[in-house]
This record gives structure tokens, C-alpha cells and sequence, in this order.
């Protein structure tokens, strides 16, 4: 089961910077994330949000793909495969990306906007759903990090943990 974790920080770039230190431990496998969203907050109080998987891309690209394959088989029986491809490359494209905008995956989005709402101007949050990692390895890697924990489905035991590590790395 997945783990949710929302972590504030002061500036709207710290939740940038984590989370790129994040993308280099998962391709060390020490963490593994299923969704992460960066919300920041500008001074003007504007809320804007950061996918980390862009769904609206993944299915124009898959659906283009694929849409292409079948216009060229179709193009086949009408004696024109390569406008068969082009037709359906750009049908499978744009259902593709329809379809990618209307999904959502992950993080739900109306939460995200909900606790995004709260943050306080120039500041940011990474939303994290995390799927296994590992936590020593993990808080080691963050120890010149400051943050703080807003919200999380950890158990109330798990997250006095993470919140008293933090709170120690940052006296440190």
C-alpha cells in the first residue's frame, strides 16, 4: 500500500529541488514514488501545480502510435496507406490527449488543491505518494533539507518518526 506524504517548505523552489533529489534516488532504488505534484503559491497568492507524470502527453504519444498503425492498415484497403497513417496518427493523438486530460492518476487532484490552498504566498509543498523506500538511506539524503510534514497517511507512530527526524536534521 501506498504511502501519501505532503511536506511544506519556505521558498518556492525547495519543493523543486527535493523532488529532483528524489527522481536520482529512485534510479538508485532507494525510494520508489508512484505520483509527486509540486504545488507553489507566488507572492500574488496564484496556486500552480506541477505534474510529475504528464498523462495529457503519454496519450497523444500512445495513442498516436497506435492510431497510425491502424490508419495504415486501414489505408491499405482503400489503396492509400500513407494517408491512413497520417489520419490516424492524428486522430489517435488528439483522443489520446482528450483522454489524458480527463484522467487523473495518482494524487487525487481536488485534494491537492484543497491543502495547495492553505499554503501560505512564496511558499511551496511536494505531494508524495510513495509506494516503498528506504527510510534511513532516504532522511539521510535530506539532512540539509528543511521542511515540514502537513499531511500524511503514515501511522500516528511513523509519522512522530519522520517528524521528530526532520525536526532533528534541521537543529543540526
Amino acid at each position: 500500500m501506498s504511502e501519501f506524504i505532503v511536506i511544506g517548505f519556505d521558498t518556492v523552489t525547495e519543493a523543486d529541488e527535493t523532488l529532483s533529489r528524489l527522481r536520482r534516488l529512485q534510479r538508485e532504488y532507494l525510494i520508489d514514488l508512484e505520483d509527486a505534484v509540486i504545488a507553489t503559491r507566488s507572492a500574488e497568492g496564484a496556486v500552480d501545480l506541477k505534474q510529475s507524470v504528464n498523462l495529457v502527453g503519454m496519450g497523444a504519444a500512445s495513442s498516436g502510435v497506435s492510431g497510425a498503425m491502424f490508419g495504415t492498415l486501414i489505408g491499405l484497403l482503400f489503396l492509400n496507406p500513407l494517408a491512413g497513417m497520417a489520419i490516424g496518427g492524428a486522430i489517435g493523438a488528439g483522443t489520446g490527449a482528450l483522454a489524458g486530460s480527463l484522467a487523473d492518476y495518482g494524487i487525487n487532484d481536488d485534494l491537492i488543491r484543497e491543502i495547495a490552498e492553505t499554503l501560505t504566498p512564496g511558499t511551496s509543498a511536494l505531494f508524495l505518494l510513495v509506494r516503498k523506500a528506504q527510510p534511513e538511506k532516504v532522511m539521510a539524503e535530506f539532512k540539509d533539507t528543511r521542511g515540514r510534514i502537513i499531511r500524511s497517511s503514515l501511522s500516528p507512530e511513523d509519522e512522530e518518526k519522520l517528524r521528530s527526524a526532520i525536526a532533528g536534521l534541521n537543529a543540526a
